[in-house]
């Protein structure tokens, strides 16, 4: 209790935390976005459940995985090398993500293209509860690694760090319906989130692979992206009322 109590008096402390929550929150985007993309599949009265269920067992797992950080920081070392290039277990993780991301994107993608496609003569079904759940899990856990080592560089203080996961998870969990509402409405949206998530899955697998893109400049082009189709979106809304 005493060693809290004379962290929370330190301003190195709050400028930490208040960069990791801002961090968190940052990088709690893309999850958003996929949350919003899987629960859209499920019926209606599923959804809003399927998020708050997904962001909470995660917030379970981020926390547990903070508890193992000495762990995560051992992922970072190579276990094999390719043509002189390291490879260790975070850059297989990110890999994978990014591989699960591109193929989750790009089947949404076909599918809104081509919606009335069947497979077989039969009628696509509608996206199982816990397969969604399953799916929002596995890529916070992705994101998650790479948020906790990406911490470790920020701050040696875990309290810091359970403070800031809580902090953007309950942001993740206001955001949520909000954000899945809006794309819902605004269908060009849903291209748009699929783009986004084209992107990080790309950036992931080039991360995988030894190459780093400062996330500013992604989320900067996300953010001009989305500008630009609000402005999209209001031109559309005023030209309907005239």
């Amino acid at each position: 209790m005493n060693d809290l109590l004379a962290l929370a008096v330190e301003p190195s402390t709050w400028l930490a935390l208040a960069t990791l929550i801002a961090m968190e929150i940052v990088l709690g985007i893309d999850n958003l976005v996929f949350i919003a993309i899987v629960s859209s599949k499920l019926p209606e009265h599923q959804r809003s459940k399927a998020r708050r269920i997904g962001i909470g067992l995660s917030l379970i797992l981020r926390v547990a995985l903070l508890f193992t950080i000495s762990s995560i920081i051992k992922l970072t070392t190579p276990i094999f090398f390719v043509l002189e290039q390291g490879f260790s277990w975070r850059d297989l993780i990110m890999m994978g993500g990014g591989l699960f991301l591109v193929w989750k994107a790009t089947n949404e993608i076909h599918h809104a293209v081509d919606p009335f496609e069947q497979t077989d003569g039969k009628e696509k079904r509608p996206a199982r509860f816990l397969t969604a759940i399953g799916q929002i899990l596995a890529l916070d856990l992705i994101f998650s690694i790479d948020s906790i080592v990406t911490a470790v560089g920020m701050t040696e203080h875990l309290p810091i760090m359970i403070v800031s996961v809580l902090a953007a998870v309950l942001a993740m969990l206001i955001a949520a319906d909000p954000l899945a509402n809006f794309i819902h409405r605004n269908p060009t949206i849903v291209m748009l989130a699929l783009g986004f998530l084209l992107l990080i899955g790309a950036t992931l697998i080039a991360e995988g692979l030894g190459f780093h893109f400062p996330k500013g400049y992604i989320y900067t082009a996300m953010a001009f992206s989305g500008l630009v189709e609000g402005l999209n979106i209001m031109a559309r809304k005023r030209m309907a009322q005239k």
